[in-house]
């Protein structure tokens, strides 16, 4: 794995505090020719409640049957079905030569209600009872809502984090204008997986197959970081809104799986106090720990963060780095867009439409002549959006709120990695 760190700015004031901001680029290595590995686990967990009747449940299936002849014979793949009952059509285990999964899949029909926190935990059972120690990857795809079973959303996401720590990473697909999609975030954020939207079952198709195409490339597996401050910083803080866990020392960011090549961004904010000695100082130090699926062998990697604390005359003509500078005003517009898709939520669309137009006038404000191409495209691109959601939500306020976390999910958990 490479690792880069750059401050906004890498020198302070000698008895001056302040908050500096901190990008960490992480890039996993790329596929070196025939890459072994081990068999993949993939489980699939589909509503075929009555909601779906039609193309959704149709398209989704086709999906699955192409996605078969994808995997290789040893790999795992099984399917969990629910509506208000649950059942396993295809057990977990190897996919063969794919003949009995799709014949299993031309006997699903849709049934009733939505028995989601039902169809989960199956799918989770399946995963642990195959897993023998290896990492799945679990994707849930529902058009509705949870409305038989355990449907409290922290309860769900404590069961995705659970999944989570014994190997099993969960993604989510919204299909339509239907779903929960505050329940299926919360499910996703515990289960460190991604979260999808899908306009349509042709869509849900693409996504998932978005899904096995990353669980084939990967080349990285159970990667975390741990951010430990220095005794002399008074706080670091995580600006993705990524789940946190406290540990001695510090705190603890799970990154998961990374597929071949892939790049990650994750933007800090660490709150420097008054530092009475001028030159170098430590005021952090980053650890990441992943397992090469190759190898399978733990590695690590240590990256110091320091600072140079120089005279404050000196420092008053610094000059702010531009990458940094861009991703924080970058990172700033993904909170707005939650903040807007909750206004959304609550009907307030005044308030959603001023939170866009200030992120909007924020990034415009960028001077683009000392910007990278990368970074404009980026900036470019998250304009495009803001202005697709303001124009959304004047028309479907439901559709453009489901657009809103799904990009938000995308550019602030899955910060860098580009589409498969």
């Amino acid at each position: 794995m490479d690792l880069n760190a750059k401050l906004d700015f890498n020198v302070v004031a000698v008895d001056q505090g302040e908050t500096v901001h901190l990008l960490l680029e992480m890039e996993a290595p790329g596929l070196k020719g025939e890459r072994r590995r081990d068999p993949a686990h993939l489980q699939v967990v589909l509503d075929r409640s009555g909601s779906m009747h039609g193309g959704s449940l149709v398209s989704a299936l086709q999906a699955i049957d192409s996605l078969i002849g994808r995997l290789h014979e040893d790999d795992l793949f099984g399917l969990v079905v629910f509506d208000n009952q649950v059942g396993v059509p295809v057990p977990a285990g190897p996919v063969g030569d794919g003949t009995a999964i799709r014949d299993v899949l031309h006997q699903i029909h849709p049934g009733g209600t939505t028995n989601l926190s039902g169809g989960l935990l199956r799918g989770i059972q399946e995963c642990q009872r195959v897993s023998d120690g290896r990492s799945s990857t679990l994707v849930l795809l529902s058009d509705g809502h949870a409305n038989v079973g355990i449907t409290d959303h922290g309860a769900l996401a404590d069961v995705a984090a659970g999944a989570l720590k014994a190997g099993t990473s969960i993604s989510t697909i919204g299909i339509g204008y239907g779903y929960d999609e505050d329940l299926l975030e919360a499910i996703t954020r515990g289960g460190g997986g991604n979260s999808h939207f899908a306009e349509n079952g042709d869509e849900a198709g693409a996504q998932l197959a978005s899904e096995v195409d990353g669980l084939l490339e990967q080349v990285v597996q159970a990667a975390s970081l741990l951010v430990k401050p220095s005794e002399q910083v008074s706080a670091v803080r995580l600006y993705n809104d990524m789940p946190v866990a406290d540990v001695d020392g510090g705190f603890m960011v799970e990154l998961g799986e990374f597929v071949a090549s892939e790049k990650r961004k994750l933007l800090f904010e660490i709150d420097v106090p008054d530092i009475a000695t001028l030159g170098v100082a430590q005021v952090c130090e980053m650890e990441l720990r992943w397992v090469d699926t190759e190898s399978m062998e733990s590695k690590v990697a240590t990256i110091p963060v320091n600072v140079n604390v120089i005279p404050g005359d000196q420092a008053a003509g610094r000059v702010k780095d531009t990458e940094v500078e861009t991703e924080l005003t970058f990172q700033q517009s993904q909170r707005s867009k939650r903040e807007a898709a909750d206004a959304l939520r609550d009907g307030d669309l005044d308030r959603a439409q001023m939170l866009l137009r200030r992120s909007s006038e924020r990034l415009s404000s960028l001077d683009r002549a000392s910007r990278s191409q990368r970074e404009l495209l980026d900036v470019d691109d998250e304009l495009a959006m803001i202005d697709r959601l303001r124009s959304e939500s004047e028309m479907d306020m439901n559709m453009a709120r489901k657009r809103a976390h799904a990009d938000f999910h995308k550019k602030s958990r899955r910060r860098g990695r580009e589409d498969r």
